[in-house]
């Protein structure tokens, strides 16, 4: 459909709570979901939240496939996850380099739960229900943020584990979530 501007971290947008979405299946939503998709591929990222493009709705997408970005991720299937509801299924967690298309040419060690369980609906209104871990919990986390208003150096414990990609990894080529 389209690609669509990024609200960038200081946006008061990005801090609002998101609305619940009441109606599925709809045109409205298909089209949002496809302009999501669009925009999240185009920077190469692999999530991205409704709020981050200025829609005030409780929707992420997120996917990790073959992307150049994270050569070593692990394979995370092509999700849209509407109204989720995650659940910590244990108190263990494990700090990360996390970046975000909100927050380009940056970086932060963000601590996020190691296994979750996450539920919600797609786009049909079908229920989804997973139990994940590893960089999947990680990912479904830092979408999920979003939808509540948080970014993620609001999680970062030691502000000396957040700057410029290039002053962080000096030498290498880092982009955005």
């Amino acid at each position: 459909m389209a690609t669509r501007a990024i609200l960038r971290m200081g946006d008061a947008l990005l801090l609002r709570r998101a609305e619940a979405v009441t109606q599925f299946d709809t045109h409205e939503l298909h089209s949002l979901l496809a302009d999501m998709r669009d925009t999240m591929l185009a920077m190469d990222g692999v999530g991205l939240a409704a709020p981050q493009i200025g829609v005030n709705l409780r929707v992420v997408i997120f996917e990790v496939s073959s992307n150049p970005r994270y050569p070593d991720a692990e394979t995370v299937p092509q999700t849209v996850l509407i109204n989720p509801v995650l659940t910590p299924l244990s108190d263990a967690m494990e700090e990360g380099w996390e970046g975000c298309l909100s927050i380009p040419g940056m970086r932060g060690l963000v601590p996020r739960y190691t296994h979750l369980r996450y539920q919600g609906y797609d786009e049909h209104g079908a229920e989804i229900d997973r139990t994940v871990t590893g960089f999947h919990a990680r990912v479904v986390q830092h979408e999920c943020d979003h939808l509540d208003g948080f970014l993620y150096p609001m999680r970062i414990r030691d502000l000396r584990n957040f700057g410029f990609n290039e002053a962080l990894f000096p030498g290498e080529t880092v982009r955005d979530e």
